[in-house]
């Protein structure tokens, strides 16, 4: 046993980050007095730094990279800590913690919540939800560990996706607020948005120590309410301009099509009472629809009006829009040729 333990001391006298872990930020090595006061040397593997804390303060930082010798090399980092421990007292909190220096790629967010904003071309409340990936460095470790590290042992890239994602809806609320980006334009202009956010980004997160160095909006999807209503929008301009095409107005056009659903009514004796009704006066609107000229003027119009070809041309179109049945065609069709 002693000659394990001697074995042990041995190993920790070299103040090293052997191994860490995929995630690990920030780790600390050790925060024995007696162990950091007897080490005889300082490893700093590539992409590390690392940091010494007394009193909870960060008193010096270190990130050059290469194996020094704490007894003969003159470090100003083990100066410093020299000259602390020098006076050390167990009661004193105190200890060396390692971080990654290198750029974190890749990193996942998705908002937690929706993004409520005023889409600025249907003029009405949308809810949003974004995904994308990110990129970051530890810009200033002291600050970092001030902020956020605290009096952890352990720090990991899932928990700074924490801190980061719980600021990110504010951010692009506002920048979605001022740019003028609505729902037709959110997807083509993701490149804009990402640059946009990221630089209301980089001042909060500076104030942390680290520096957001990729930022990116992989996809969005808005909420069921928001796509119902530019869905209801979509097929009422798809409508309006189906009559307008066969020369009808969209009112009248909501008007044969309410009466063609009453006709269709079977529900009840009085319902087919008022379906054969409706059905009567449907046949009559649709011949008056289709025999009354659009308001136009000149004689041109009128003779639009009555001239067969036109007529069944205006038929065709209100049968391939669905607004008449086949039998309502065939019928409408047969007397416009027996006219003939």
């Amino acid at each position: 046993m002693g000659l394990f333990d001697g074995l042990q001391r041995q190993l920790r006298s070299v103040i090293e980050w052997q191994n860490p872990a995929p995630n690990a930020l920030f780790e600390q090595w050790s925060d024995n007095g007696d162990e950091i006061k007897n080490a005889s040397t300082l490893i700093v593997g590539p992409g590390q730094g690392c940091i010494f804390v007394y009193r909870g303060k960060v008193q010096a930082v270190f990130d050059s990279e290469g194996s020094y010798n704490l007894q003969t090399d003159n470090i100003p980092f083990w100066t410093t800590i020299a000259s602390f421990m020098q006076f050390f007292e167990s009661q004193y909190k105190v200890g060396i913690y390692f971080y990654r220096k290198t750029v974190i790629l890749d990193q996942k967010w998705g908002t937690t919540s929706q993004i409520k904003y005023l889409d600025p071309t249907y003029k009405f409340p949308v809810g949003l939800r974004a995904y994308g990936n990110y990129s970051y460095r530890l810009a200033e470790p002291a600050q970092f560990f001030v902020n956020v590290v605290g009096e952890q042992n352990l720090f990991t890239t899932e928990q700074l996706r924490s801190v980061i994602v719980a600021r990110l809806s504010q951010p692009l609320a506002d920048f979605l607020a001022t740019s003028r980006f609505g729902y037709l334009d959110i997807d083509t202009n993701r490149e804009e948005i990402s640059a946009g956010v990221l630089q209301k980004l980089l001042p909060q997160f500076a104030e942390l120590g680290f520096a957001i160095t990729d930022f990116r909006i992989e996809g969005t999807d808005f909420d069921e309410e928001t796509l119902k209503r530019v869905n209801r929008i979509a097929d009422m301009t798809a409508e309006a301009q189906a009559a307008k095409e066969v020369g009808l107005d969209y009112a009248r056009i909501q008007q044969l099509e309410a009466m063609r659903e009453a006709a269709r009514n079977e529900g009840g004796g009085a319902g087919v009472g008022m379906g054969l009704g409706a059905g009567i006066s449907f046949g009559q609107n649709l011949a008056q629809a289709m025999n009354t000229p659009v308001a136009a003027p000149g004689a041109a119009a009128q003779a639009a009006s009555s001239d067969p070809m036109e007529k069944l041309a205006q038929l065709k179109k209100l049968f391939e829009a669905e607004l008449i049945t086949a039998e309502e065609y065939a019928e409408k069709k047969k007397s416009i040729l027996d006219g003939l």
